[in-house]
């Protein structure tokens, strides 16, 4: 099994249903997935040098799960109340190390 991150961005198409949210944490944790997750803020972006990169923001969340693969985790998206209101889910793999 691999872990990796479900970035929600701000782009849905509809309202995203927020009492959703409990269903859809609630079928993860049932199917032992689940590994965390949060909505995320504003922020800012540094380097050591020079200009940094512009602050990504469309990235509104994140939820960490455990999947054998890339097409395991885009399983999980069924019922992500942000995927179902038309927004982008980015998938990302964290590697082991």
């Amino acid at each position: 099994m691999a872990d990796y991150l479900l970035l929600m961005h701000g782009d849905a198409t509809s309202t995203v249903d927020g009492a959703a949210w409990g269903a859809y944490f609630a079928t993860l944790r049932a199917a032992g997935v689940f590994e965390g997750g949060s909505a995320i803020g504003g922020g800012a972006c540094a380097r050591r040098a020079g200009e940094p990169a512009a602050l990504a923001a469309q990235l509104t969340g994140y939820i960490k799960v455990t999947a054998p693969d890339l097409a395991g985790a885009r399983a999980w998206l069924a019922g992500n109340p942000v995927y179902e209101a038309g927004g982008t889910i980015e998938i990302r793999e964290l590697p082991r190390g």
